[in-house]
Formats: structure tokens, C-alpha cells, sequence
């Protein structure tokens, strides 16, 4: 059975053409790639499985639940208990330690956080000794395993990263790329990643190109 599905999704930005979907079916601790250039709806068809944007027509199913048709305090809730999210660009409250940080992004979600797994994950992703930093310290490798970390923290069902890897560079993305994965697997996580960086492409079984 698909953990996310979805049927005839859709999606238009005032002024500018609909956007239409690619039928899915992802299983659950399955690991995609989402690519396409520029404009072909990758980033768009990211935030509406995190339900951060509502599609135009169709259904989005997740665990079950058809999501678009969620209330919003209801959809918030959803999100926080089944979807872990990592973005471009690191958003991390520089006032507070790394350790602070990840505290208050789990009660974020109103659930309070369970310390045992915050530190297995930490040391899972070799980051524990680092918790006590705040984000100006770090470099940009740490603070992507923070991102992983913070996308994990309310153990989620489903990891969506959008543009993980643009600013690493080979190395980093490939260690980013390997960590990202084998740490799903480990926690039987879907993962989502919507990029247009080829590097990616050699690492993921199960591709959706868009165009």
C-alpha cells in the first residue's frame, strides 16, 4: 500500500499555466528523487505534500489521509506528527545553542520532545559533541545534519528536502547524499528530495523527472 499517493494533482500560480502531476505511489522507507529544471513544478509539487500549498484539483493521500481536504489547524497538525522538513537555506535561531535549537522546533508541534531519541539521533548523524554550538560556529556540512536532525525530531513518517545539496560541494554533497538516505532507512522514513542537481541522480533508485 502507497504511504503517499496521489491522483489528477494539479496546481496554478496566478497568471501562469497549470501545473499537472505525474501520478504517484510511494512506499513507506522508499528514498526518491525529484528532478527537473527550473519551472517544471518540483519545488511546487514538494510544498503540496507538505501541505503547504493546496492543489487546484486532485487528491494527495498520506498514511491514509487525504490531506487536501484537511482543515488548517488540522493539516498543521498532520504535518508536524507525519512530515519532517529540510530546506535550501538553514533556519536556525542563532540566539541559541543547536541543542536549544532542536528543543524548540519539537514543541513547535506541541508534543514535548523525547530526549533519549534527540540524543541517539544526534549521535547517529556524529553531531552529539557539536549540540552545545550555536549556528555562527558551525560549518555548512554540520548545519545540514542539524537540518537532518530537526526533520527528525518529532519522528516523522516523511522527510521532503527541497535543494539540499545546491550549496555543498562534491564531497559534501555526497557524504550529505549517503547520510541522508542510510539515516532514513535506519528510521524507515520516506524520503522525498526535489532538486535539479545531477549529482543526485547516480544515488536514488526511484526517480520522478518532471518537465
Amino acid at each position: 500500500m502507497a504511504y503517499i499517493k496521489t491522483e489528477n494533482l494539479s496546481f496554478q500560480y496566478p497568471g501562469r499555466k497549470v501545473l499537472n502531476f505525474p501520478k504517484l505511489q510511494i512506499s513507506q522507507n522508499e528514498s526518491w528523487l525529484l528532478s527537473g529544471n527550473s519551472g517544471s513544478g518540483k519545488t511546487t509539487l514538494l510544498h503540496l505534500i507538505a501541505g503547504i500549498l493546496m492543489p487546484a484539483n486532485g487528491t494527495l493521500t498520506i498514511a491514509n489521509t487525504v490531506i487536501n481536504t484537511l482543515k488548517p489547524k488540522e493539516l498543521d497538525k498532520f504535518r508536524a506528527q507525519h512530515i519532517g522538513l529540510i530546506f535550501q537555506k538553514d533556519h536556525f535561531i542563532d540566539a541559541l545553542s543547536m541543542h536549544k535549537n532542536l528543543l524548540y522546533f519539537a514543541e513547535l508541534s506541541g508534543k514535548k520532545a523525547d530526549q533519549d531519541f534527540m540524543n541517539k539521533l544526534l549521535s547517529d548523524l556524529g553531531i552529539d559533541h557539536l549540540s552545545h554550538k550555536k549556528p555562527a560556529t558551525l560549518s555548512s556540512g554540520e548545519l545540514q545534519r542539524f537540518s537532518i536532525a530537526r526533520a527528525m525530531i518529532n519522528k516523522p513518517g516523511i522527510i521532503l528536502a527541497d535543494e539540499p545539496t545546491s550549496n555543498l560541494d562534491d564531497e559534501n554533497c555526497k557524504r550529505f547524499t549517503d547520510l541522508i538516505i542510510g539515516i532514513c532507512n535506519n528510521y524507515e522514513i520516506t524520503l522525498v528530495v526535489a532538486t535539479h542537481d545531477a549529482r543526485l541522480k547516480k544515488e536514488f533508485e526511484n526517480t520522478i523527472q518532471l518537465n
